[in-house]
């Protein structure tokens, strides 16, 4: 039961709104003056649902009683949007829980990650409201694990570091580092952090790099991405022997193709496709027949011209 000292408290400033400004004046706080009020809804309750992500939660308990919530973002680039969504978690889940809460930003850009830090305030600039200050994990703070024999002390801490430095110059030698790592390790652990770094590596140049490491020896994985990336190699392997095939053909029949024809077969790794010009090659006379309705496109027709075709006019 909402008591009268209570309504007196907050109902001042619906009476008159203004007292609001001049009490700090007062207070050597000053706010300017409004020139109108509106009165909004004071039920805060979400008549439609209203989804609020956070990327991982945990809550921490330790043994002498003191426990934390863990709120971790993974952030790419500078959101404005951002802040005030952090802002919502944290206060949402301190409400809620009634555990301190605590927000770590992993960032792989240097850029984002000193915006990332804040502080960020929330409220007026005479007087925040709020103040957000998340904790940073990024290219400048996380260290650099080269040495295989360290990133196997501690695995998920060399992952993290490949992660975040996904983009920088020494990315390959944390890597190499992490990939020896992996084989100290149990095929279920390895496979975990294979998928994990492979993830936190896309769209950066450093993938490429991880890609080719697990290709070297994938005999103790069996993650869908170590798999994935196993059925990858022998396809292009196939697909290699079978433009290689085409190619042994054309030249025992003499025929030349174009630089932009023989970089299309050799590049192709559509097996039915390739089997197709593989069969075309055996009577074709020409590199345009081969690939008719490959899905290549040439800016000029190509044709062939033989002794007969020289001298016969061409019709009008």
């Amino acid at each position: 039961m909402v008591s009268s000292s209570h309504e007196a408290m907050h109902r001042i400033f619906q009476e008159d709104p203004g007292i609001f400004a001049r009490t700090f004046e007062k207070f050597g706080v000053p706010f300017a003056h409004p020139v109108e009020v509106s009165y909004l809804p004071t039920d805060l309750t979400e008549i439609q649902p209203l989804e609020r992500r956070v990327d991982t939660l945990l809550r921490f308990d330790g043994a002498d009683g003191d426990s934390r919530l863990l709120l971790v973002e993974a952030q790419s680039k500078r959101d404005p949007a951002k802040p005030s969504s952090w802002a919502y978690y944290t206060s949402h889940l301190y409400a809620k829980y009634k555990v301190p809460p605590l927000l770590l930003v992993v960032c792989q850009d240097r850029s984002t990650a000193r915006w990332a830090a804040g502080p960020f305030r929330i409220g007026p600039p005479q007087w925040a409201t709020l103040q957000l200050r998340p904790l940073v994990v990024g290219p400048d703070n996380t260290p650099v694990i080269t040495d295989p024999s360290t990133a196997a002390e501690d695995i998920p801490l060399a992952a993290l570091s490949a992660i975040t430095h996904a983009y920088d110059k020494g990315a390959d030698a944390i890597l190499k580092a992490l990939a020896g790592a992996l084989k100290t390790v149990d095929e279920t652990t390895a496979g975990t952090f294979v998928e994990l770094v492979s993830l936190g590596l896309t769209n950066s140049p450093a993938l490429n790099t991880w890609r080719t490491l697990m290709a070297v020896d994938l005999s103790f994985f069996r993650s869908p991405i170590a798999n994935e990336i196993r059925d990858e190699g022998r396809q292009e392997g196939r697909a290699s022997a079978k433009a290689e095939d085409v190619l042994k053909v054309l030249d025992a029949r003499g025929i030349t193709l174009t630089d932009a024809h023989r970089q299309h077969l050799t590049t192709c790794q559509d097996l039915d496709l390739l089997d197709t010009w593989f069969d075309r090659s055996l009577v074709a006379t020409t590199g345009q027949e081969i690939f008719a309705g490959g899905g290549f496109a040439e800016s000029s027709t190509e044709r062939t011209v033989t002794p007969e075709s020289a001298e016969r006019p061409r019709e009008q």
